[in-house]
């Protein structure tokens, strides 16, 4: 028996010894350097071992084990890695029949499956026979490269790969989902997000994810919109249409604003919820902003919505409650400065009100100033508390009572923009520049732009004369947004007193008949004289009445041609005409 036992231990001995050869030879010997105080004697030599493919039991190749293996990428050289790609390619498509299209995607898009392969056969001779015989001999794990070629990084994979199953055909339901993608428009690269955020639809069955595709079509929705909007939220997918997005693009339809204008400002980067954007057009809709509001509020303001999905609204308005101002207070507010949640205006309120909470301000204090001075605060960029301290020379406590004293302070103190020759007339006068800054941003100019500074050196006048002026123009019949859009074409209407622009408008109506509309097409007709009005207007009405010129003929064709051509057009056509032009100009009203 114990010749038995020492036959057989002698019978291991080889086999053992090949082993401990095979280790020693193949395992790369490093060398550990010596510390200061290190007897040189004692310099170890460490053996550092890796499991190779020879030793390891489990026949394919998987991206989780090569995490262990050493980083080979700087030894392999170009033409190796551009073989083993040529390989590798060949082994999906020639071997395992995949697609021309598949094989090439995925060989090309995963580098770190690629170098994996490498890491395991010689690198540095002949890569493609040797990589050849390898997976001849040891089948990979196909969903490795796929999923990483979809965009997947490779630290992901363990989650999302299959138990299992090892090659792309066993998941036949999953292949067809993913090539309906594809086959609509999706990019490959991007398809791994959907795996990720949206693995359920790529066990839909088959034509039913195509049907998804298509109903978001049907929305009104152009292709390449639907491809940006699935890559930004996959969830879109899950289930049936999602009823939140189609009562969002019902919403925009109103406000007379097209489906596709989604498209300029879907980001992959952010999250979008639906359900908040709904809840923030409700609250616009309950504070008093019309439909038109608030078209033009999304359209120079997208980011209201698209970033935060509506968030900073409702920040905005609970920090005003938070500040003591009485729900229906801030309802007005809003109602009456609608421009205040548009672009840098609404950064500039937030930044005011952190401001005077820094300098130490009672809320009641801070209240009362937005409540007066909400317009000033929105356009103003302001400073830091502690700049304007120090250019002051004075503490927190002293500056918050300046500014209570007189809030106008504020501005000219701390505010970073700075008055342009131009307006140096204005500034010996800053409350009534403030006034009248004030009206120009309601009707929509933007703070500290060429534009503004142009306005401010059109529009002649007090802030509350330019006001009386506009509600002029709103009381005898036109939309608010209306006059807006017609004096910031011809400014010059305001620079009229009310008395003129009423019997301008009288004029208009009851002389010559027309609706007051007919300014809208040619606001320049409020900016003539009066006595140009009354003459061309006379004359044409006369010519009118004796059926020698159309009944309606616009107010354009009569008031912006020459002399010559209206003497021309509208006097020389009657034979009475000229001694009714003179009769005409020589009538003093």
């Amino acid at each position: 028996m114990f010749l038995s036992r020492n036959h057989k231990r002698a019978s291991k001995l080889p086999e053992m010894i090949a082993k401990l050869n095979y280790h020693v030879l193949f395992s790369p010997i490093v060398y550990v350097k010596p510390t200061a105080k290190q007897d040189p004697s004692f310099i170890s030599l460490k053996v550092r071992c890796f499991s190779t493919y020879r030793l390891s039991n489990d026949a394919n190749v998987s991206v989780t084990e090569s995490s262990q293996l050493p980083n080979f990428t700087s030894r392999v050289s170009r033409i190796a890695r551009t073989e083993a790609l040529e390989v590798l390619f060949d082994y999906l498509h020639c071997t395992r029949g995949f697609s021309f299209t598949d094989a090439e995607h995925i060989s090309k898009n995963s580098p770190h499956f690629l170098q994996n392969l490498l890491s395991r056969i010689d690198s540095e001779k002949d890569v493609a026979r040797n990589l050849t015989k390898f997976l001849r001999y040891n089948p990979i794990n196909e969903f490795e490269p796929f999923l990483e070629s979809l965009g997947l990084n490779p630290s992901e994979l363990p989650m999302f790969l299959p138990r299992h199953l090892m090659f792309l055909s066993d998941d036949r339901v999953m292949l067809d989902n993913f090539h309906a993608l594809c086959d609509y428009g999706i990019p490959r690269s991007r398809v791994g997000k959907l795996y990720k955020e949206a693995n359920e639809i790529f066990g839909y069955d088959y034509g039913i994810l195509a049907l998804r595709l298509q109903a978001y079509e049907t929305l009104g929705l152009s292709r390449p919109i639907v491809i940006k909007l699935i890559n930004c939220c996959p969830s879109l997918l899950i289930g049936g249409v999602n009823n939140e997005f189609v009562k969002v693009l019902e919403r925009w339809k109103k406000f007379g604003m097209e489906n596709n204008w989604i498209g300029g400002y879907l980001s992959g980067k952010r999250t979008y919820n639906w359900n908040r954007m709904l809840d923030t057009m409700d609250f616009l809709d309950k504070v008093g902003y019309s439909e038109e509001q608030m078209r033009y509020l999304f359209n120079s303001n997208p980011s209201l919505l698209f970033e935060g999905s509506g968030k900073t609204i409702y920040l905005l308005f609970g920090r005003l409650l938070k500040l003591g101002l009485k729900m229906d207070e801030i309802y007005s507010l809003f109602t009456h400065n609608p421009h205040i949640l548009s672009g840098k205006r609404l950064k500039n309120l937030l930044q005011a009100m952190y401001f005077l909470l820094e300098v130490g301000m009672e809320p009641k204090y801070i209240a009362s100033i937005i409540s007066t001075h909400i317009q000033l605060l929105g356009s103003c960029t302001l400073k830091g508390p502690k700049t304007v301290c120090k250019e002051l020379k004075v503490g927190r406590y002293d500056l918050c009572q300046i500014i209570k004293e007189d809030p106008l302070k504020l501005f000219s103190k701390a505010s970073k923009s700075k008055i342009k020759n131009s307006e140096q007339a204005s500034s010996q006068y800053p409350s009534i520049h403030i006034e009248k800054t004030t009206f120009l941003l309601r009707l929509g100019y933007t703070e500290n732009s060429d534009e503004m500074m142009k306005a401010l050196k059109q529009f002649r006048g007090r802030g509350d004369q330019l006001q009386e002026r506009f509600d002029c123009l709103v009381d005898a019949g036109l939309d608010c947004n209306v006059v807006a859009k017609i004096v910031k074409q011809a400014p010059m209407i305001l620079n009229q007193t009310k008395a003129i622009l009423e019997k301008k408008i009288d004029c208009l109506r009851n002389y010559l008949g027309y609706p007051l509309d007919s300014v809208v097409a040619f606001p320049a007709y409020l900016c003539y004289d009066m006595e140009r009005i009354r003459r061309r207007l006379s004359m044409y009405v006369w010519l009118r009445e004796r059926g020698a010129a159309k009944p309606t003929l616009s107010l354009s064709t009569l008031l912006a041609c020459s002399d010559a051509r209206f003497v021309r057009y509208f006097v020389d056509v009657h034979l009475e005409g000229p001694a009714t032009w003179e009769s005409i100009k020589g009538h003093q009203p």
